[in-house]
């Protein structure tokens, strides 16, 4: 049990890093690109999808807490795939989960549910739903 934890530490700590390397245009870009520019708005809270757009391009930066959202979904992604794969990674973000009162948790952390979707993460990895 002591291997498969440190391992899940070290994914997750690969998947931090991974998040801390990219710039917001390039998590905005990946977001557009793996679910869609309206689903990536919807997740940093913005009404114009084409803002995601214009942050893809690096022609302006969100607000704070908009990039925490887009950042949190990307590191959340990214734990995920390296685990499965991005399909299932998608699969598993669009998805309703029982951990977020069936919220997916795209919709989790476009309401603020931050730390209860790494923990639902967390919990996938394990195994445990």
């Amino acid at each position: 049990m002591q291997i498969q934890r440190e391992t899940i530490a070290e994914a997750e700590a690969r998947a931090h890093r991974s998040t801390a390397e990219q710039t917001i245009a390039e998590i905005a870009r990946f977001l557009q690109d793996t679910f869609s520019q309206r689903v990536a708005a919807f997740i940093a809270g913005v009404e114009d999808p084409k803002q995601v757009g214009r942050w893809a391009k690096g022609q302006n930066a969100p607000r704070f807490d908009s990039e925490f959202r887009l950042r949190t979904a990307f590191n959340v992604f990214t734990l995920i795939a390296e685990y499965e794969n991005q399909h299932i990674a998608r699969a598993w973000m669009m998805g309703m989960n029982p951990q977020l009162d069936d919220d997916s948790p795209i919709e989790a952390i476009a309401g603020g549910h931050l730390k209860e979707v790494m923990a639902a993460a967390r919990s996938f990895r394990r195994g445990d739903l």
